[in-house]
């Protein structure tokens, strides 16, 4: 992990001289606070970290690093807007600092950026790494209008939702992982088992997520426990829960779901009876596990050292492992 921590101090101290004193400033002033706010930085040090196992230079790679974390964030702020959300990390979303329109125009400036940094250098694989870069911010995008469908739609199954984290979460987690290969001049296959490694780590946190959401430990996780189901938000748990629950207990799921009166407290215990009731915990944790189990053969099947294929799975085990 050490390793990491390495490479994300790395993009930090590199993030801090984007955009110092551009004109006009309520453009540029938004794009700063933003990646001012912090944040895991995860992405762009595993860019680098898989540059790293397959030999490439970190300077070669820098940039896409820097890429994908501007885009990660451009995602951020378009996303606040969507989900009238006036908090971010904690501090103002930049939507509520500034408006909804500074919002969306410094939000497109960092879409560009991203690009521009991608495009920095004239290498070889520069057109591959556009080309992956741009199929995976469409994908990205997809995958957020798919989940603002899902708020009103009655017909989600669970194949549909996989397919809405892998596009919302994981496809940036699995890119970032490729495009380090690619620059390091990796082999087809290889890239191919890199991204696919990240593609599943990346579905199984999202399951993480969902459990977490409703039964961790709130002085971990950081947030009201339960919130999801409040929310009636369409996760593993509750699709689950709506395929397997019939008689009684699928009436008292209904009334939860459509009852106006009911509080929220009462909601969650109500709706945790019936997911313990179903087992839905468990069934998530073991779907999870399949993701999860499906990474690691891929990340077994790249042609690597074996101590330098280790800190993937040690980061592997450390978010599957996590409680907030």
């Amino acid at each position: 992990m050490q390793k990491i921590i390495h490479y994300i101090s790395i993009i930090e101290a590199a993030l801090k001289g984007i955009n110092q004193k551009k004109e006009p400033a309520k453009l540029y002033e938004p794009i700063s606070y933003t990646l001012s706010l912090g944040g895991k930085r995860i992405r762009p040090a595993l860019l680098l970290l898989a540059n790293n196992l397959f030999g490439g230079k970190d300077e070669d790679a820098i940039d896409s690093a820097l890429a994908i974390e501007v885009f990660h964030n451009f995602t951020l702020v378009h996303d606040d807007i969507m989900d009238d959300a006036p908090l971010r990390r904690g501090k103002p979303s930049v939507y509520s600092k500034w408006d909804t329109n500074v919002a969306i125009l410094s939000g497109d400036v960092m879409l560009m950026q991203g690009i521009q940094f991608i495009a920095k250098k004239n290498h070889p694989h520069l057109h591959e790494v556009l080309g992956l870069f741009n199929t995976t911010a469409i994908a990205v995008c997809e995958g957020q209008q798919m989940d603002m469908d899902f708020e009103t739609s009655s017909t989600v199954s669970i194949d549909d939702y996989l397919k809405m984290i892998a596009l919302k979460t994981a496809v940036l987690l699995a890119a970032s992982l490729k495009i380090g290969a690619i620059l390091a001049n990796s082999s087809i296959a290889d890239a191919k088992h890199i991204y696919e490694f990240g593609k599943n780590l990346g579905i199984a946190f999202q399951l993480m997520d969902d459990v977490l959401d409703l039964y961790g430990d709130p002085t971990k996780v950081g947030k009201r426990v339960g919130g999801d189901v409040i929310a009636n938000k369409k996760t593993y748990l509750l699709l689950k829960a709506q395929e397997l629950a019939t008689g009684k207990t699928q009436q008292d799921l209904d009334f939860c779901l459509t009852s106006k009166v009911i509080e929220d407290h009462k909601k969650v215990e109500r709706v945790t009876a019936i997911f313990n009731t179903l087992k839905i915990k468990a069934l998530a944790e073991e779907e999870m596990n399949l993701f999860y189990h499906a990474a690691i053969s891929h990340l077994d099947s790249i042609d690597a050292p074996a101590d330098k294929k280790q800190v993937f799975e040690d980061f592997a085990k450390s978010l599957m492992q996590r409680e907030n």
